[in-house]
């Protein structure tokens, strides 16, 4: 189970840094930010499983690639800043973190704007 090799990374990399905080506090930040890479890297064959699945599910339906695509983007622009907004709470950096939320939100919300589009166009063909 893939889960249980994340949670004992996590354990461990805990472990080592609250040991590291009361000798070399500085040095905890990278041991938080290497175990989330690894973490990461961990999850990324089960990733590109489920991009090739909704690649899949696109060809079988033949729904618009251009929808997808950027469905796919908007959840990794998710994925990618909640990781840096953590690691901006952790070293004690909240007004960055939340200028980085705010500044995802804004991008995600601009990349949504012909998938809403589109479907308000759907909407007002089917309303008389």
């Amino acid at each position: 189970m893939e889960i249980i090799k994340i949670i004992g990374i996590a354990l461990i990399a805990l472990i080592i840094i609250i040991m590291l905080k009361q000798y070399r506090p500085e040095y905890a930040i990278f041991i938080s930010i290497l175990t989330g890479i690894l973490i990461l890297f961990l999850v990324m064959d089960k990733l590109t499983g489920i991009i090739q699945l909704i690649q899949n599910i696109e060809d079988k339906f033949s729904i618009n690639m251009q929808f997808i695509s950027l469905l796919i983007k908007i959840t990794g622009i998710a994925f990618l800043s909640e990781f840096a907004v953590s690691i901006c709470k952790d070293s004690g950096e909240a007004a960055i973190a939340s200028k980085i939320e705010l500044g995802s939100k804004i991008i995600i919300i601009s990349m949504s704007i012909p998938i809403i589009s589109s479907l308000l166009e759907v909407i007002l063909r089917i309303l008389p």
